[in-house]
C-alpha cells in the first residue's frame, strides 16, 4: 500500500465507505428513471475523475444522502430495486469477476461474498454466506429510514442478478426475507424477486434454490477463476496486514454494541484467543479494552452527528449506551458539549 492509500485508509469515514463502482451502478439506476446523473455528480461533488477511478470510494452516509436524492429526483421508492437489476459482475471489482469465473451459482456467490471488503466495508457488520442453507445475509442497518431502505434493496436485488446473470435463469431464489417493515410495496418486490417476500423479519437475507446453487456458472473459467481469486485474496490479506489487534477489536465491537456494550469475552471469542491474551496484546500495543470501547464509540458518535440526520436516542442505541442520558454524559466528556449542540453548530457552517 503506498502512502497515499495508506493516508486515505486512515482518514475513512468510522461508519465505512463504498467504492465508487456501485455509486457507477446507482446513477444508472437514476438516469434509467429519468433522473439526470450529471446533476446529482454534480450536486455530491463527484467529479469524473472521481467516478472512474477504481480506487475511489465514499462515505457510507454520502452514498445514502446520495440514494435518497436520486430517489426523490426519480420519485422512484424503490429504485434500490433498479440498480440490482443494472448491476453486473464488474460492478462489484475483481470480487465480483473472480465470483462470475467460479464453476457453479453456489460458489460464484460465496466468491462474491468473501471479497465483498474489497469494495465495501461497513462499521455495521459484514455479509456472510450459509453455504448448508444456501443463504446470503446482508447485516443489520438498523434503525431503518428514507435514507437507508434502498441499500437493503440494492444489495439483495444486486446479489439476485449476479446469480440471474451466472446462470442465465430468472427464477433463481425460494425466497427472501428483509428486516425492515413493509412499506407498501409486496406485490412489487415479489414480482421483481420471483419469490415470496418477508418484511419485519429478523434478517436481510436470499435463499437460492437447490437446483440453482448447484448449477454450472454459464462464465465459468477455472484458470481465470483461480487466477482472479488470487489476486483478491493478495488486496484482502494487504488490507489485514496493516491491523493490530486494537483494530480487529475495534472492528467486531461497532456491530455488537447495539443497545448493549460488548465484554471482552464475546471479542476474545470472536478472535479466537483467551481474554487474558488478548488483554496481553492490547496491553503490547500500549491500550486496553475499556479504553478501546470508548475510542470506537467516540469516533462513531462523531461521524453519526456529523453526517446523519440519526436521532440522538437512535445514536445512544446504536452505540451500546443504556440510555440517552449516558450517551448524553459521554458525549460532554470527549467533545465539551451536548451531541444536539454540536449538531446544530455543524448544520450552521
Amino acid at each position: 500500500m503506498n502512502t497515499q492509500q495508506a493516508s486515505s485508509q486512515k482518514s475513512r469515514n468510522s461508519l465505512g465507505d463504498i467504492s465508487v463502482l456501485y455509486v457507477s451502478a446507482l446513477m444508472r439506476a437514476a438516469e434509467a428513471e429519468g433522473g439526470n446523473s450529471a446533476e446529482l455528480a454534480s450536486r455530491f461533488q463527484l467529479d469524473h475523475q472521481t467516478l472512474t477511478s477504481p480506487e475511489a470510494r465514499i462515505s457510507i452516509p454520502r452514498f445514502m444522502r446520495l440514494g435518497h436524492a436520486a430517489i426523490t429526483e426519480t420519485g422512484n421508492p424503490v429504485l434500490g430495486l433498479r440498480m440490482g437489476a443494472l448491476s453486473r459482475p464488474v460492478d462489484a471489482g475483481i470480487a465480483g469477476l473472480a465470483g462470475e469465473t467460479a464453476n457453479t451459482a453456489g460458489a460464484a456467490i460465496s466468491t462474491l461474498i468473501r471479497y465483498a471488503l474489497l469494495t465495501s466495508r461497513n462499521s455495521r457488520g459484514v455479509p456472510l454466506v450459509r453455504p448448508d442453507a444456501r443463504q446470503v445475509q446482508f447485516y443489520s442497518i438498523r434503525p431503518y429510514n428514507d435514507f437507508n431502505y434502498f441499500v437493503v434493496d440494492s444489495v439483495l436485488a444486486a446479489w439476485t442478478q449476479f446469480l440471474r446473470t451466472v446462470t442465465s435463469r430468472y427464477d433463481v431464489l425460494e425466497r427472501v426475507t428483509i428486516e425492515y417493515r413493509s412499506t407498501g410495496q409486496d406485490d412489487l418486490f415479489e414480482s421483481w424477486f420471483r419469490c415470496p417476500v418477508q418484511f419485519g423479519a429478523t434478517k436481510n437475507s436470499i435463499t437460492v434454490r437447490q437446483e440453482i446453487w448447484e448449477s454450472p456458472s454459464q462464465q465459468a473459467q477455472p484458470a481465470m477463476h483461480e487466477k482472479l481469486t488470487e489476486l483478491c485474496e493478495r488486496e484482502l490479506q494487504q488490507i489485514r496486514r496493516g491491523w493490530t489487534t486494537g483494530d480487529r477489536v475495534k472492528n467486531l465491537l461497532t456491530p455488537l454494541f447495539q443497545g448493549e456494550t460488548p465484554s471482552l469475552e464475546t471479542i476474545a471469542m470472536k478472535l479466537g484467543v483467551a481474554p487474558w491474551t488478548l488483554q496481553r496484546q492490547l496491553a503490547a500495543e500500549g491500550t486496553g479494552f475499556r479504553e478501546l470501547v470508548d475510542e470506537t464509540r467516540k469516533q462513531l458518535a462523531r461521524d453519526y452527528i456529523r453526517e446523519t440526520d440519526t436521532s440522538l436516542a437512535e445514536i445512544a442505541w446504536l452505540l451500546g449506551f443504556a440510555n440517552p442520558a449516558a450517551f448524553h454524559k459521554a458525549y460532554r466528556r470527549w467533545f465539551d458539549l451536548s451531541p444536539g449542540e454540536h449538531r446544530k453548530q455543524i448544520k450552521h457552517l
